[in-house]
């Protein structure tokens, strides 16, 4: 393992001085190309478009609203709605209004959206686009004031409609410019152990990353067309749409829902995609399920047809203009990659987290090493910590702490690092690997420490599994839990167990002895953010599934079978 440090030099005093607060391209660009639309919003077949003139008309009233509402500067407001184009014209108001934006995830049931609001200490909150407004409603403190948008579910005597604000309010006429180390936004992190935290962002650490980043992302056009459909509140989305359609003068498109989702990507076509690898997974499984790998692969050897079968299923994803193509939050599957390339699809992986502003490490479009998460960004420091694994970062956009804990953010930045919680390698070339989360790992009753990633990889190629976590702590060998794909319901039961079978004694031929598999549960219901299984981010609660399954465990480790049903 390497404990070298490798950084990606540039000129620091120079990106320095240029970097500018977010709002300011708004400006920017309301001045420049006020008739270009800058936000879309379906509705069945029909787009509602906003130019940058109506979202600034619309930005700047409801910024005299908050204003008249005589909050101390830089009071937290909160943000709790699925994304659509209220979303960004609110976070547009906070910034006029001289604020900071405190956006939340919108499946929080009652209590968790309370421990957040509370622990934030949020004046105003806007309430959207929800699914589920019955169980959230109840954890809204009673002194917080509500401003619904048009779509939202939320009905109170005691909230403020979107539309009332908006006619009774005249638009703000100046362009307030707010200090480039004032804070910018609290974000929530997904909590995947315990009560989530607030990582706080200034308006220099978000700026810094956009002018740092923008070159290799590609983001350099106001014809650039990005689509958002990954939870706002998380900082992947906020950078790689928001924040870079704001930097480039481009267009952001939504998403109407679930069930509209390919035929929203399809109409967009955008230039920036991102998609962390379930979604790769699934478009992967469509794709198969008309098209069978063997029939694909004569198709791909015959170089017309190659080309025609690639340039169609570009189109029908909705990718044929795409020019940076993203996948993050979790491992890709190299496998997986390697599919995509093979159709011309180049995604590149790309590594970050909520407290360094999503902006760690990126595989160039023309560097591509299958199986890292690319090199490190200009102006950033990666290095292993020798003792237990861990990647440590230096950047200047670090995160400048967590709202109202010195005591976990002294622990999380030390002498200017971040220690990320993730474990990794550095090759020679600077390209990083991630093996797992330093807290993930678990001592069997052997009293052999596992390191979960790398295993759960080497499944990926059997697309009978689309959800699986390695579990062990306290067992004589590990067991993997899967979760099945549609692939997999679809299939004979009998055809999938001995599938599953064949994968797992290929995963252990190349494994340590204590690494070694002992058993696959199929388990009976899928895993998801509604149960309590995944995060909004659809990262898998580990410690959640060990509860839920713990007990059953030692019975399957002494049932015959290789494979078990629940």
């Amino acid at each position: 393992m390497s404990t070298q440090t490798l950084t990606q030099p540039a000129s620091t005093s120079q990106v320095k001085r240029n970097v500018k607060p977010i709002i300011s391209y708004f400006y920017k660009w309301e001045r420049e190309i006020p008739k270009n639309v800058f936000l879309r919003q379906p509705t069945g077949n029909q787009w509602k478009e906003y130019t940058w003139a109506e979202v600034g008309d619309q930005a700047r009233r409801m910024a005299s609203a908050l204003q008249a509402m005589n909050l101390p500067k830089g009071s937290n407001i909160g943000i709790v709605s699925k994304n659509c184009a209220h979303w960004v014209i609110s976070d547009l108001a906070i910034m006029l209004a001289g604020h900071v934006s405190v956006p939340f995830y919108p499946t929080l049931v009652a209590d968790k959206l309370n421990e957040v609001l509370t622990h934030s200490g949020t004046k105003v909150l806007f309430i959207g686009k929800l699914d589920d407004w019955k169980s959230m409603k109840d954890g809204i403190p009673a002194d917080v004031h509500c401003i619904t948008y048009p779509e939202s579910p939320a009905e109170s005597p005691d909230f403020t409609k979107w539309n009332s604000l908006i006619a009774q309010n005249q638009p703000m006429k100046d362009n307030p410019l707010p200090d480039i180390n004032d804070l910018f936004t609290v974000i929530y992190t997904s909590g995947t152990t315990g009560m989530p935290k607030g990582v706080m962002h200034t308006y220099y650490t978000m700026a810094y990353t956009l002018e740092n980043a923008s070159q290799i992302l590609q983001i350099n056009s106001n014809q650039d067309r990005f689509f958002s459909y990954l939870p706002l509140c998380h900082i992947a989305e906020r950078q790689i749409v928001e924040a870079a359609a704001l930097y480039a003068g481009g267009s952001i498109s939504f998403v109407e829902s679930l069930d509209t989702f390919k035929d929203n990507l399809a109409a967009v076509q955008p230039t920036h995609f991102l998609a962390v690898p379930r979604i790769w997974t699934k478009f992967q499984l469509g794709i198969l399920e008309k098209m069978p790998q063997k029939k694909l692969n004569t198709f791909l050897k015959i170089p017309i047809l190659s080309g025609i079968v690639k340039s169609k299923l570009k189109k029908a994803l909705g990718l044929s203009k795409a020019k940076l193509i993203l996948t993050g939050a979790a491992p890709m599957p190299p496998t997986l990659l390697s599919w995509y390339h093979k159709l011309g699809i180049n995604i590149q992986e790309a590594y970050g987290m909520t407290e360094n502003g999503g902006c760690c490490t990126l595989m160039r479009h023309n560097n591509i090493k299958v199986g890292t998460v690319g090199q490190a960004y200009p102006e950033c420091e990666i290095k292993i910590d020798p003792e237990n694994g861990e990647l440590l970062m230096k950047a200047e956009w670090v995160m400048t702490g967590y709202y109202k804990e010195p005591e976990i953010t002294a622990k999380t930045i030390i002498n200017g690092w971040l220690h990320t919680g993730d474990m990794g390698e550095i090759d020679k070339d600077g390209f990083l690997r991630i093996t797992g989360r330093v807290k993930d790992q678990f001592k069997t009753a052997k009293g052999e420490f596992v390191v979960p990633g790398p295993i759960e990889a080497a499944f990926a190629d059997n697309n009978f599994i689309e959800q699986i976590c390695l579990v062990g702590r306290g067992l004589a060998q590990p067991v993997a839990l899967i979760v099945l794909s549609e692939m997999g319901l679809k299939a004979d039961k009998q055809t999938v167990s001995d599938s599953l079978e064949t994968t797992l004694k290929a995963v252990n031929q190349g494994a340590m002895s204590h690494e070694k598999v002992q058993k696959i549960v199929v388990a009976k219901t899928a895993w998801s953010v509604e149960n309590g299984m995944l995060t909004p981010t659809l990262k898998i609660k580990r410690n959640v599934l060990e509860d839920v399954y713990g007990a059953k465990l030692e019975g399957w480790e002494n049932q015959k079978p290789n494979i078990i049903w629940e």
